[in-house]
C-alpha cells in the first residue's frame, strides 16, 4: 500500500525542496492571517512556480469569502482547496462550481459522532480530511499538535476517501498508519523546530518512518 502524505503550511524553498526531494506529493500554503504558517497570495505564488507538476498544490483557507478565494486562485493557480472554516454544503457546491477545483473538506474529530456527520457530506466534497478538534482556547482550527483517537476511524466506510491528520509526528506514524489503514496523511507542525518553521531534517526523518510502513506516493 503506498501512501500519499501532503506536507501543510510551507513557506520557504528550501524546506518545499526538502519535501519534494523526500516523495511529497501535495504541498499545501495557507492563508489565515492568525497562523504562524500564514502566507500572501504573492509569496505562495512565487513558491508554486517553484514546484510546477512536481507535486499538487492545495490552497488552505478559513471561511474566507470570494474575494480572498479569486485573489488566491488567479496567484497560486492550487490544485485543490482546502476549507478548514465552517463552510456549508452549499458553499462547497458554490466554490466547487465557480473554480472548478476539487475540494477537500476538513472536519475535527473528538467523537464517534464527529464521524458520523461526514456521512451527510458524501457526494458534496471531493476529499476529506480528518483532523483533531482544536484545544480549548486555540485560535487555529488546525495546526496545534494533537492527535485524537484514532480508533474512531473504524466506523468509516472503507469507501471514503480521506486524509489523516492531527499531531503526527515521526514518533507516532507508524502508528497511525498501522491502526487507521490510511492512504493519505497530512502533517504540519510535526516536520516544524518552532511553530511555523519547517525543518528540513525532520521532514526526512518523516518520510523514513512513513517508509519503514509503506513506500510514499510520489
Amino acid at each position: 500500500m503506498t501512501t500519499t502524505v501532503k506536507i501543510c503550511g510551507m513557506r520557504t524553498k528550501e524546506t518545499i525542496e526538502a519535501a519534494l526531494a523526500s516523495g511529497a506529493s501535495l504541498i499545501g500554503f495557507i492563508f489565515f492571517e492568525k497562523s504562524p504558517r500564514n502566507v500572501t497570495p504573492e509569496e505562495a505564488g512565487r513558491l508554486r512556480r517553484l514546484i510546477g507538476d512536481r507535486a499538487s498544490v492545495v490552497a488552505v483557507t478559513v471561511n474566507a469569502d470570494d474575494a480572498v478565494l479569486d485573489r488566491i486562485v488567479d496567484e497560486v493557480k492550487p490544485d485543490y482547496l482546502q476549507l478548514h472554516g465552517g463552510e456549508t454544503p452549499e458553499r462547497v457546491r458554490e466554490l466547487r462550481a465557480r473554480y472548478g477545483l476539487p475540494v477537500i473538506k476538513v472536519f475535527s474529530i473528538r467523537e464517534a459522532a464527529d464521524i458520523e456527520a461526514i456521512q451527510a457530506w458524501r457526494g458534496v466534497a471531493d476529499r476529506f480530511l480528518l483532523d483533531a478538534k482544536a484545544p480549548a482556547g486555540s485560535e487555529l482550527p488546525g495546526g496545534n499538535g494533537v492527535s485524537f483517537d484514532w480508533s474512531l476511524l473504524r466506523a468509516l466506510d472503507g469507501d471514503i476517501d480521506y486524509m489523516l491528520s492531527g499531531g503526527l509526528n515521526a514518533g507516532n506514524v507508524r502508528a497511525a498508519l498501522e491502526t487507521t489503514g490510511a492512504r493519505a496523511i497530512d502533517i504540519s507542525s510535526g516536520v516544524e523546530s518552532a511553530p511555523g518553521v519547517k525543518d528540513s531534517a525532520l521532514i526526512s526523518r518523516f518520510f523514513e518512518k512513513v517508509a519503514a510502513v509503506s513506500q510514499p506516493a510520489a
